[in-house]
């Protein structure tokens, strides 16, 4: 089978892709070894940058996000027991966020690239790609106990951090692995609750950071940092609700039966170059970030922003200079997003050697921030993300 775009990855970036360049006029497949119940039954959390959130309005999958997503225009952040309001409305020119977790966003996407005739293919096996530095490159693969391929004319690797399609890129030259692992893990919880707070609370405490989410009128999301080699059984619920309301410390916590317990090890990752030959990565193939800053999903929506417009103009004319510089576009502001996510890591976790020292300094750090305009606006616009174009 000939085809323009072969894509590799049913996750953001896979199908986000798919669906900007169908738009475009160009004709994609998408296969993923997961089935589609597994990709859309995935609970993942989910802050959208308003960026993120216009691209899906503007391009007829935004209309559950709209209708369902909640929209918040600040956070908290609270710290010395007391707590200290980022108003995005007023520092960002009325900009905000929205809170729609990621497989809601993969249910959207997949609905719509059905209904456009798209060609999905869930549950495939054995997926190879093969001639990448040729005219024409091939993905192998098996669906139904049979053997398929795939002529493409450009192959997108959209196949998440355990991606095989990033060591199709000779490394160290030309690919470059720049990556920092955190010493901490997150303790994750799902549970039974109205809402704690009417927006997020990222909370700095001696023991450690908190952040208390949302997932809806009913359902909680809330994290505890924690030893990376702690598991779940080393928590039981009446630990987490005590450690939640020490580390939050003044503001109040509602608590619920916990139906959802996870230990989330986190760190931050870029690949340079981002393609070779007729290659290109986007989303966590690519790049991942430690989930404080919320700006994982949003980036795969970026990069293959960039991307399809590229692939577009390659289809359009045979030019591949938009291509040629797809990672010298999208890698400026994966680095911004690198930057803050870890920025507001090291201001808000507690380090395992960190000594009164540190403690105090970080402090100061957030009184720095939150005292000043200027420190404000750098979180706030940093947060909701900068405009795409």
């Amino acid at each position: 089978m000939q085809i323009q775009v072969g894509i590799v990855g049913a996750g953001p970036a896979g199908l986000m892709l798919s669906h900007l360049l169908h738009q475009r006029g160009v004709e994609s497949v998408v296969l993923d070894t997961r089935t589609r119940e597994e990709i859309e039954g995935t609970i993942r959390a989910g802050v959208l940058e308003q960026s993120s959130v216009d691209l899906m309005v503007e391009t007829g999958v935004g209309e559950r996000v709209k209708r369902t997503g909640m929209v918040h225009h600040g956070i908290e952040l609270r710290f010395g027991g007391r707590g200290h309001r980022i108003d995005f409305a007023d520092l960002t020119g009325g900009r905000g966020v929205t809170i729609y977790p990621q497989h809601e966003v993969l249910k959207d996407l997949i609905a719509q690239r059905l209904a456009d005739g798209g060609d999905i293919r869930f549950g495939v096996s054995d997926v190879r790609v093969e001639g990448i530095t040729g005219d024409h490159p091939k993905i192998r693969f098996t669906q139904d106990g049979a053997e398929q391929e795939l002529d493409c004319a450009l192959v997108a690797g959209c196949d998440g951090s355990r991606t095989t399609t990033r060591f199709l890129i000779p490394a160290p030259n030309p690919r470059q692995d720049h990556f920092r692992q955190y010493p901490f893990a997150w303790f994750g919880i799902l549970a039974e609750a109205p809402p704690s707070s009417e927006e997020l609370i990222y909370a700095h405490h001696r023991n450690g950071f908190a952040l208390i989410s949302t997932r809806s009128a009913t359902v909680q999301r809330h994290y505890l940092q924690v030893d990376p080699n702690d598991t779940v059984e080393d928590w039981s619920d009446d630990r987490i609700w005590s450690e939640l309301h020490a580390r939050v410390a003044g503001a109040e916590i509602k608590e619920g039966p916990i139906f959802s317990k996870s230990v989330l090890h986190f760190r931050s990752f870029v690949c340079e170059p981002m393609q070779h030959g007729r290659l290109f990565l986007a989303g966590d193939a690519a790049h991942t970030v430690p989930p404080t800053g919320a700006k994982g999903m949003n980036l795969a929506i970026a990069d293959v922003h960039v991307l399809s417009r590229a692939m577009a103009e390659f289809f359009a004319g045979s030019d591949r200079t938009a291509l040629d510089a797809y990672t010298a576009t999208a890698l400026p502001r994966i680095w911004r997003a690198q930057h803050f996510s870890w920025w507001m890591t090291s201001m808000l976790h507690r380090m395992p050697e960190a000594t009164g020292f540190d403690l105090h300094r970080q402090l100061a750090e957030l009184d720095t921030v939150t005292r000043s305009r200027a420190g404000r606006t750098l979180l706030a616009e940093n947060y909701v993300g900068t405009p795409f174009d």
